[in-house]
């Protein structure tokens, strides 16, 4: 055994990478308040790597398959990183990023956030944003493929379905929820929180709570063996088992319940209830017993109020505590119930052995009208009514309406507890992690069935119009590196129909005849059959930029020009260079929203595909590539084939591009618009070209093939193995199945 350091500051998250043929003992992850990420073999104290990137506390890690690792941060992201790189960068949560989880299939990936929403996330898109919490969520656990728990700070813990639906709502604990564990049954599960506890919920009901002697009890995990490990605020973990055989002796139990009966309880930061000291009966009352596991009964002994907890295993009542601080006292801690704060939070049994019931009340509340409330929502009959509402009174004597208290501290973040949206200026980076000054503050041919104003105006295209692809003796697919342009051309039909929309477009955007020739050499000049054309001048690529900005429901002839331009080396230098190339990105972009007119969505993706046959063009996209993939990953959900086609040809150009370069950052995007782009793409071409790009980008590369394994894109493409027609998509997506073995 030994200690192992790395960080600089405190640790606040610990997880188990599995094991692997590299390290067949597994690896030991952390992240830290030093924004960072140390990977540990068992076997050294020293870290094996430190993963950098984050901006902030690294408070989550979870890892998945392949050696996938997924962090969360107090930045407000998430980042999945692989083989010592951050392969994405999740981004979509306004506050801290508190909790994380990898689900076992399909590459979904879940995260929690002090903002109070879960985010699913696939290929790093966010996919559903859960909302339900009323205050941050701190822990997620799967139970299956389809379903997984969470808790959070308004004391509740909610079962959700991935597709996005709220199944279950538990309530038991009194304070905020930090923890949760899942049995392999996938129905029972464990919890810890901030009211001192350990529950155990079987069947959808707490059937079990332990109480420990520290404030908070901050993690949880559930053993092989089925033990429960719990980990608290004291600095020790406990180990609770239901096996005889691996108990802890005689003597350590007695001296933890000697100990838990040691520790002092605030009479409002648990469910004791707020009762008057005279009222309270002696020893005596011990006699009787509970009704349920942990029941708690106060009794006076003296001049001290102690804390008693029904436990139905032992069949007696164990002492948990003294309670300090007068019970007529107003103090600044409210109680939490069902997600809410309450000044007080009484416990009533009704009938002797039936459950017992929980009456929130808050000082500025009526009785009366609480009291009505009540009886109501547990169909008790109206005749107690002056009963419930004189036992409020009573028990709530000398309390009056004030100004708010500040909220209860959270032992985790320090402080007053995190509020999304609030600030605090206070300094103090390296302060104690819990409780001090350093928290978080936070074209083929033309497509004579697609509707009008759809398809390709005047080209058609989308035919593989590159060179033929290389031939091996196994693979004639890919890696593709040369790059697919839009070739096809019908420059009588483009200036016909420039000038027919001249004729009728506004006078302050009609062209002169002197532009229109212009543009028309330029169209000639990129087009003709022979070298023998002049080649574009600059005015000509000036006036054809200028042209390129008229109003959108026109423009599209002058956009087809320009994707038959940029394939000139002259254009490609004067449009695409350093100066001019991020306007263009800029403008096509533009044109690309999800809410555009078809035509110019798909004529701009289709310039940007001709902008790779040149040097500068390639240049340009390459530096702009995380904002050109991602916008045009939105057009995926357009119903058109031809955009579909231009987009897969764009990933499939950045594929080939990234093929010999080391840039796994880049590789990850075109894996995930790819993944997610083949979830509504259904023409085969479209398809054949994102299984095209999916195997040049995983090809001869072990970290992206693991990576694409992770995502899921196994499951995901096998159905298109058995494509007969055309019989290249069948054949390709073997191809890529092979590569990911």
């Amino acid at each position: 055994m030994h200690c192992m350091s790395g960080h600089s500051n405190f640790v606040s998250c610990v997880c188990i990478i599995a094991p692997s043929e590299t390290y067949p003992r597994g690896l030991i992850a952390t992240g830290g308040n030093d924004n960072n990420i140390c990977v540990f073999t068992l076997d050294q104290p020293q870290p094996l790597l430190t993963l950098k990137g984050h901006k902030n506390t690294v408070c989550s890690l979870s890892s998945g398959k392949f050696g996938t690792l997924l962090s969360g941060s107090w930045d407000t992201t998430a980042k999945v990183w692989l083989n010592e790189k951050c392969m994405m960068t999740l981004q979509g949560h306004s506050a801290a990023v508190w909790a994380v989880v990898i689900l076992p299939e399909q590459g979904l990936m879940l995260s929690g956030s002090a903002d109070k929403t879960i985010k699913l996330w696939k290929a790093g898109r966010c996919e559903t944003t859960f909302t339900g919490h009323e205050d941050c969520v701190r822990g997620l656990a799967v139970i299956s493929n389809t379903e997984f728990f969470s808790c959070s700070n308004d004391t509740s813990i909610r079962r959700w379905l991935v597709s996005g639906e709220c199944v279950q709502v538990y309530y038991s604990h009194t304070n905020y929820i930090y923890s949760l564990a899942v049995f392999p049954n996938c129905e029972d599960f464990v919890s810890t929180g901030e009211d001192r506890t350990l529950r155990i919920w079987r069947k959808g009901e707490c059937a079990q709570t332990i109480r420990l002697p520290a404030q908070s009890v901050w993690c949880c995990c559930i053993l092989p063996n089925g033990d429960i490990a719990v980990g608290a605020s004291d600095g020790i973990i406990r180990v609770f088992t239901e096996a005889e055989d691996r108990m802890a002796s005689a003597e350590d139990l007695q001296a933890f319940e000697d100990e838990l009966s040691k520790t002092t309880i605030d009479p409002k930061t648990g469910d004791l209830g707020d009762i008057k000291m005279e009222d309270l009966p002696g020893r005596e009352h011990l006699n009787e017993p509970g009704n349920r596991d942990g029941q708690t009964r106060l009794i006076k002994d003296g001049q001290k109020v102690e804390a008693y907890q029904w436990s139905v295993s032992d069949g007696r009542w164990v002492k948990i505590g003294d309670v300090v601080g007068g019970s007529n006292q107003q103090t600044s801690k409210s109680v939490m119930y069902e997600g809410k704060e309450y000044d007080y939070v009484f416990t009533i049994d009704v009938n002797e052995g039936g459950p017992s019931m929980k009456l929130p009340y808050n000082v500025s509340e009526d009785p009366w009208l609480t009291a009505h409330n009540f009886l109501q929502k547990n169909d008790l009959s109206p005749m107690f009514l002056d009963q419930v509402a004189n036992f409020i009174i009573e028990n709530t004597k000398g309390h009056v309406v004030g100004p708010a208290q500040p909220a209860g501290g959270d032992p985790f973040t320090g402080g007053a507890r995190y509020i999304p949206g609030s600030s605090d200026d206070r300094p103090g980076f390296g302060a104690d992690p819990f409780t001090g000054s350093g928290r978080y503050i936070p074209g083929s041919g033309p497509n004579t069935s697609a509707p009008v104003g759809v398809a390709d105006p005047f080209t058609g295209g989308g035919a593989y119009s590159s060179a033929a692809l290389r031939q091996t003796a196994t693979n004639i697919y890919f890696p593709k590196t040369d790059g697919v342009t839009f070739e096809q051309a019908n420059s009588t039909q483009i200036i016909a129909k420039l000038k027919e929309l001249n004729e009728g477009a506004p006078q302050e955007h009609k062209l002169s005849g002197e532009i229109l020739e212009s543009l028309e050499g330029l169209l000639v000049s990129v087009c003709g059959p022979n070298s023998s054309e002049h080649p574009p001048n600059i005015q000509q690529i000036n006036l054809l930029w200028k042209a390129s900005h008229w109003p959108e429901d026109i423009v599209f002839p002058v956009l087809d020009i320009m994707r038959l331009a940029v394939r000139h080396p002259q254009v490609n230098e004067s449009l695409c260079g350093e100066a001019e190339g991020v306007q263009l990105c800029n403008h096509l972009l533009s044109l690309m929203r999800p809410e555009g007119r078809p035509a110019n969505q798909m004529l701009a993706l289709r310039t940007l595909c001709n902008c790779f046959s040149g040097r500068h063009g390639r240049a340009l996209l390459m530096a702009q590539r995380e904002t050109v993939l991602s916008r045009a990953a939105d057009l995926a959900t357009v119903c058109n084939k031809n955009i579909h086609i231009a987009l897969a040809t764009l990933v499939l150009n950045y594929a080939g591009c990234l093929h010999s370069q080391p840039d796994l950052e880049a590789k990850a995007q075109c894996l995930s618009v790819a993944s997610r782009a083949l979830e509504t793409v259904q023409d085969k071409e479209a398809v054949f070209r994102l299984l095209v790009a999916l195997g040049t980008t995983v090809a001869s590369d072990q970290t992206a093939q693991d990576l694409a394994r992770s995502l899921g894109v196994n499951s995901q493409i096998s159905k298109y193995s058995s494509v007969s027609d055309p019989s290249k998509v069948g054949e390709c997506c073997q191809l890529v199945l092979k590569e990911l073995q």
